[in-house]
């Protein structure tokens, strides 16, 4: 008692004693408040080093490969039947009593479904995994089929179809993440690019198969084989795609941990977050709109991805009209003159890897990273083969032309197509980094709107203009969208830099 007493009065004759003495005290609070936070990383769920097993980099090789398979065969089994009804429409017609053009909106709505999925799915998948949005996403499209294939009222066909596209969307925006998961940045480029091409060549394989299953069969089989192919890639999915999502195994970890230890103070970095499914729904919804109203070369990009996309499906009644109304051709036969743009896509694929050589070389000029510019390199070949193969097609469609010219000319817009579509993806995501989940979701949505649009003039457009104006039409649209990826590989920085949102 004493000796704190006169404690108290040296510090009142030299206030300094004082200062030293709360500086100490501050002192070995922040220490013990290190030590604290020190304590409280202890817990915090890490992979036991760079060869833990569990971790999803880690996955034996053949198994990446074979769910890539799994996963690129689903995603082209999606889009083949956003397409495989164009061939339905005189059997839907008889059956339904209803015009052409209300038979159209079955492939309109399923594509609409497409581009509206990724704004719910996406956040949902960063809650609960890969796996199971994939899983039950899969499940969803498989059973709502059965409607669509059995439905005798036509507004119950187009609703389940919309909600079919809804459940099948998952695979354009989930299945991506999933193989970058399980691959290094340094080998996913293969990969990637065998996935991203059956997105694309899953429209142009609808038209092929349904053409033969149209011409040989009853019109409902153009769904039941859907619902067949549907049934097959749902058991492999439950089989062969485990989950992959690195925040979710790392949760699921700590549980187990919580409970072989007893330990309650085991958590996972996820579980540790404030974030919640309606703040990351929000933020999925408002975000792509926001970019596209805001980020001129977002809009622009879009916009080009999109008139591809639409006159893509808009030719599924364009050049049946060419193939039937110009030569002749059976529906088979009409299915089979597809071949040339999926020609064009396969061509594409292939050549790929010149343009990731080519990347590679940038990279290393710049001291091992490249501007996100250099991604359009592959646009700007892209740009120019689209409207060359609408114009030639266009050119050549005249009944007196071999029917083989405009379908070999069709394959330069299939292999345009590609470089197009894989090069804005790529720029999007390396140039607009902070917010790439969105910036590329506001291109699937505007993609999707287009797509949905685009076949329900088509009919109207070729009947009024015929094989050949209505191609080269189409062509001189596609004219007007050259300069894009040219200007944004030039001037895409210096936008870049006045961007607070953008890669810098």
């Amino acid at each position: 008692m004493t000796s704190s007493i006169a404690k108290e009065k040296e510090k009142e004759r030299d206030p300094e004693v004082g200062q030293d003495d709360a500086t100490l005290v501050e002192t070995d609070r922040i220490q013990s408040g290190g030590d604290e936070e020190k304590q409280q990383d202890e817990w915090i769920v890490k992979w036991d080093g760079p060869d833990d097993p569990e971790d999803p980099l880690n996955t034996p090789e053949m198994k990446k490969w074979i769910m890539t398979a799994v996963l690129a065969i689903a995603c082209a089994c999606v889009t083949c039947c956003s397409s495989m009804a164009a061939d339905a429409y005189a059997g839907m017609e008889k059956r339904f009593g209803v015009s052409q053009e209300v038979c159209i909106l079955s492939v309109s709505l399923f594509v609409a479904g497409l581009g509206v999925g990724p704004l719910f799915l996406g956040p949902i998948s960063e809650f609960v995994g890969r796996s199971k949005v994939l899983h039950y996403s899969f499940g969803a499209f498989f059973c709502k089929y059965f409607h669509p294939s059995e439905s005798n009222k036509i507004a119950v066909h187009l609703v389940f179809r919309f909600l079919t596209g809804f459940g099948g969307s998952a695979f354009l925006s989930v299945s991506g993440g999933a193989i970058t998961d399980v691959f290094r940045n340094e080998k996913v480029g293969t990969p990637m690019l065998a996935f991203s091409a059956s997105p694309f060549i899953g429209p142009v394989l609808g038209p092929l198969i349904s053409g033969f299953i149209n011409q040989n069969a009853y019109w409902r089989w153009t769904f039941y084989v859907v619902l067949i192919w549907a049934g097959v890639m749902l058991i492999l999915l439950v089989v062969f795609v485990p989950e992959t999502y690195n925040s979710e195994l790392l949760r699921r970890k700590a549980i187990r941990l919580r409970k072989q230890t007893g330990e309650q103070r085991w958590r996972a970095p996820v579980e540790l977050s404030d974030r919640t499914f309606v703040q990351a729904l929000k933020t999925s919804i408002q975000t792509p709109f926001i970019l596209m109203s805001t980020q001129l070369m977002v809009l622009f990009l879009d916009l080009w991805s999109s008139i591809i996309l639409g006159i893509l499906y808009l030719s599924f009644g364009g050049i049946n009209y060419i193939f039937r109304t110009q030569y002749g051709f059976t529906l088979e036969q009409t299915g089979l003159a597809f071949l040339g743009i999926g020609a064009g896509q396969v061509i594409a694929v292939f050549t790929q890897p010149y343009f990731n050589r080519h990347y590679k070389r940038v990279a290393l000029a710049n001291g091992g990273k490249a501007p996100p510019e250099a991604r359009l390199i592959a646009g700007c070949y892209g740009a120019v083969l689209c409207p060359l193969g609408l114009l030639l097609m266009g050119l050549t469609s005249f009944k007196n032309v071999p029917w083989i010219i405009p379908i070999l000319c069709s394959s330069f817009f299939g292999w345009g197509m590609v470089y197009s579509f894989t090069s804005t993806f790529t720029y999007l995501v390396d140039a607009y980094r902070p917010v790439a989940a969105s910036a590329l979701a506001s291109n699937s949505f505007m993609r999707s709107a287009f797509a949905a649009g685009f076949p329900l003039f088509g009919e109207q457009l070729y009947e009024r203009l015929g094989a050949v104006g209505g191609t080269c039409l189409l062509g001189g649209l596609m004219c007007l969208t050259i300069p894009l990826p040219f200007i944004f590989h030039r001037l895409g920085a210096r936008i870049r830099s006045r961007c607070d949102v953008a890669s810098q």
